[in-house]
C-alpha cells in the first residue's frame, strides 16, 4: 500500500534565543563574512542559549497544537524523529511529553532515528499505522542541537544551527484533500563513513571518553556526499515517480533537507526543478538536521507557498548513506 489518506493537520516551529549572523559567526572564527556567505549561503542561524532539545520540542509542539485547535491530551502517539537524543536514556520523546504536562497520561512516547531524514522516516512510517486506524492523530517532533559540531573544520562548522518543528498528523475524511501517494527511502552502507560522529553510543566505555574526546565531534567529507546524491538521486526519483504514474513537472513544489545552499541549487538545477518550485531556508535557518524538511514544510504553509491540494514532495539525504522522499498531496 503506498497511497495513504493521511492529512497534514497542522506545524509548529521554533528557533532558540541566540540569534548569530555570519559576521558574529566569522568573528568567533577569525574568518570573513563573505568567506561563510559563498561557502556556505548562511547569512543567519540560531544556537541554542539555555534551551533543551526536549524544550525547544516542546515549544514547537504547543506551537503546533494550538494551530490544530487542539490539545496535547487530543494526540495518540508522540514520536520523537531527531538526529541526536538529549540524553542516551530515556527518549527524547519522554523527555518532550513531561514537558508538554502528558506525564501521567499513558500516551506512547518514542524516537525514530534516520539522522536527517528523520522526520520523512517517521511520516512514512507512522502514516500506515493512522491509516490502518491504529491511531487517529500523531504529534512529530524534530528538535536539534547541534553539540558535536568541529569549530576547525570551517567548511562544515558553518552550515549548522540549532532549532525544533512539530506536525501533527491525522486520518483524512472524505470531504477533505490530503494525502501520501508514494515514498521510498533508500541507503547504500558503502557511505556510512562520509558522516560520523563516533562517540556517544556504545562504541566507547565512558571511563574512556576523555581519551577518545574528539570522536564525539561530527565529520563530513561534503564533497564526497554530495557527488554521491547526485550519482544516487536522479535514478531514485525515477523508481519513486514509477509507481505512482508522476513527473517532476507534476509538482508544485518541492521541500528539500537545508543541507548546504550551494549543493541545494546544484542538485535542483540537475533534476531539473524550476527554482520557484524549491523551497530554501537555510540562508536564515542554517542546517538543522532532522528539524530542516518539517521547518522548510511550516514555511511553506505560513508563507502560503502551498496550499490545500498542492502536491508536494519532501526530498532529502541523511548520513547512512540514505536518500528517502515522500510525494503527497497537502
Amino acid at each position: 500500500m503506498q497511497t495513504r489518506s493521511v492529512k497534514i493537520v497542522a506545524t509548529g516551529k521554533y528557533l532558540p534565543k541566540n540569534k548569530v549572523t555570519a559576521t558574529q559567526l566569522a568573528a568567533k572564527l577569525g574568518i570573513d563574512a563573505a568567506w561563510i556567505e559563498k561557502k556556505s549561503g548562511v547569512q543567519v542561524r540560531y544556537f541554542v542559549e539555555d534551551e533543551s532539545a526536549s524544550e525547544m520540542g516542546a515549544y514547537a509542539a504547543k506551537s503546533a497544537l494550538e494551530a490544530a485547535g487542539l490539545s496535547f491530551f487530543d494526540i495518540d502517539c508522540l514520536i520523537c524523529t531527531s538526529s541526536t537524543p538529549e540524553q542516551a536514556i530515556p527518549c527524547t520523546a519522554a523527555l518532550v511529553q513531561k514537558r508538554l504536562g502528558g506525564e501521567n497520561s499513558g500516551i506512547p512516547a518514542f524516537d525514530l532515528n534516520s539522522t536527517c531524514l528523520s522526520f520523512v522516516t517517521g511520516l512514512d512510517t507512522i502514516a500506515y499505522a493512522i491509516a490502518a486506524g491504529r491511531y487517529r492523530r500523531v504529534l512529530l517532533v524534530a528538535t536539534e542541537v547541534c553539540t558535536g559540531i568541529n569549530w576547525e573544520d570551517r567548511e562544515t562548522c558553518t552550515l549548522f544551527g540549532d532549532g525544533a518543528a512539530a506536525v501533527i498528523i491525522a486520518q483524512t475524511e472524505e470531504d477533505e484533500t490530503g494525502k501520501i501517494i508514494c515514498s521510498r527511502l533508500e541507503t547504500y552502507s558503502r557511505g556510512a563513513n562520509l558522516c560520523e560522529c563516533k562517540a556517544g553510543g556504545n562504541k566507547y566505555h565512558p571511563q574512556d571518553y576523555s581519551k577518545n574526546l574528539s570522536q564525539f565531534l561530527f565529520t563530513m567529507n561534503g564533497k564526497a556526499v554530495f557527488r554521491f546524491a547526485c550519482e544516487i538521486l536522479p535514478d531514485f526519483l525515477d523508481r519513486l515517480f514509477q509507481p505512482a504514474g508522476l513527473e517532476i513537472s507534476d509538482l508544485d513544489m518541492v521541500i528539500p533537507h537545508q543541507a548546504s545552499l550551494m549543493a541545494m541549487k546544484l542538485i535542483r538545477k540537475q533534476l531539473g526543478i524550476p527554482k520557484e518550485k524549491w523551497l530554501a531556508i537555510a540562508h536564515n535557518h542554517g542546517n538543522t538536521i532532522a528539524a530542516s524538511i518539517p521547518m522548510a514544510l511550516h514555511e511553506a504553509i505560513v508563507q502560503e507557498k502551498i496550499q490545500r491540494g498542492s502536491l508536494i514532495m519532501l526530498l532529502g539525504t541523511s548520513a547512512g548513506f540514505s536518500v528517502g522522499a515522500i510525494v503527497m498531496q497537502y
